[in-house]
């Protein structure tokens, strides 16, 4: 059986959680983040592949 007070508690701590990170974190400034994939994006590879040498 699932217990009422602990499924509230939980949701009660993750929305506490929630508004604490967002009132403490500063905005967040999409061009200087990461690309969350580069593939396709023109960026070059940092490492190289013993396979690649000609």
């Amino acid at each position: 059986m699932k217990n009422p007070l602990l499924t509230t508690i939980f949701w009660l701590a993750l929305l506490a959680f929630f508004a604490w990170d967002w009132a403490c974190s500063g905005p967040v400034d999409v061009r200087q983040e990461p690309p969350l994939i580069a593939l396709g994006s023109g960026q070059a590879p940092s490492g190289g592949h013993c396979a690649a040498t000609y």
